[in-house]
């Protein structure tokens, strides 16, 4: 039977109001309430109509309920300047994220979660460093932070949202972490955002601060995780140009100004200087262009998945077409890993990912 879940999903997912939706097929807004509500049932042509203006294939719409992802649910970085279809977009891929996830669970062996519960602990920063010393990471800079997160049981997915209003956001489904970054950022922005978000998971998982609080929490544990204190002195005691963080952030991986944000929150920059390097930020248009940027991190775990679907000829169109969802869907969640290529020789020995 049609699920009237699923084409509000839709909906949302294309950012459309139901009225802007019901001038597109031609409709009411009181029809298309009464579809969306499960009052009227479409007649076939009715369904061709909505397939062809929301651009999903049809057999999307008789699928079984979807997990809804709920505002109250995730964890959104930016709140102030997004808007309500931009933010119910985003929670629209995600529900999508949960049909993919689950399709791949069911095939594959995946790294069970290994993340603490800190949120009885009330300083971020002491969160950091217990996550760190669980996870045997030291003082050293990390290489990936989407590797990391994989490694721990985290399933991350992107956002292809076109827009800088949607951040990131997380939550927790059934046990399992999920992370959402938006690849309409620099490869810096998305590690901070990384790290941002394994805070609100570990720190906010049962609840504790909201809003503003919630987030200053989120962003000292992010600046404390990927730039540890004693690496960070040991490395620049002392600063005397701009052009000192810039040449020492690449270590980190991290922006100019989060660098410099950190630094000023150790003491190695005072308030005189601190203020001043954030000036000449803006003015040298760091903000919108950082200055020897990083290549964007990929995902280890999607890019093993897709290689290990295509040795038994599933192929991404395959997959996407077993799933009901448009093609350029699922390449938005998995960053862009799932282009077909020619199958690899299988190597000896038991590989990482197992089918079931």
């Amino acid at each position: 039977m049609f699920n009237p879940q699923r084409l509000s999903l839709a909906r949302k997912r294309r950012r459309l109001s139901s009225k802007g939706f019901a001038e597109l097929i031609g409709m009411s807004p009181v029809t298309v309430t009464r579809l969306e509500s499960g009052n009227n049932e479409p007649d076939p042509t009715t369904i061709d109509l909505i397939s062809k203006k929301l651009k999903f294939p049809k057999e999307f719409f008789y699928g079984g309920d979807i997990d809804d992802l709920e505002r109250g649910a995730a964890s959104f970085r930016s709140l102030s300047s997004m808007t309500a279809r931009e933010r119910d977009a985003a929670l629209a891929s995600g529900s999508l994220a949960y049909l993919l996830s689950d399709y791949v669970a069911e095939r594959f062996n995946l790294p069970e979660p290994k993340l603490i519960d800190l949120s009885h602990e009330r300083d971020p920063a002491a969160a950091a460093r217990t996550i760190r010393q669980a996870w045997a990471l030291g003082e050293q800079p990390i290489s990936s932070m989407i590797k990391l997160l994989e490694s721990k049981g985290v399933r991350v997915f992107s956002l292809a949202e076109n827009t800088k209003n949607v951040d990131a956001f997380s939550c927790w489904r059934n046990g399992v972490p999920y992370v959402f970054l938006n690849t309409f950022k620099s490869a810096e922005r998305s590690r901070l955002d990384a790290a941002h978000e394994l805070a609100h998971l570990v720190l906010h998982k049962h609840g504790g601060p909201q809003g503003r609080d919630a987030e200053l929490e989120a962003n000292s544990f992010a600046s404390s995780f990927l730039m540890p204190k004693a690496d960070v002195l040991s490395r620049i005691p002392f600063v005397g140009r701009l052009d000192d963080v810039v040449a020492a952030k690449r270590r980190w991986g991290v922006s100019t100004a989060a660098l410099a944000y950190r630094l000023h929150k150790l003491g190695v920059l005072s308030d005189w200087q601190y203020r001043t390097f954030c000036i000449q930020i803006n003015q040298r248009g760091y903000r919108t262009a950082e200055p020897n940027g990083l290549p964007r991190e990929e995902s280890v775990l999607w890019k093993k998945v897709f290689t290990e679907l295509w040795t038994d000829r599933i192929s991404k169109s395959q997959v996407a077409a077993q799933l009901h969802l448009p093609a350029d869907e699922l390449e938005n969640l998995v960053f862009g890993l799932t282009s077909d290529v020619a199958p690899p020789e299988r190597a000896k020995g038991r590989p990482s990912l197992k089918a079931v």
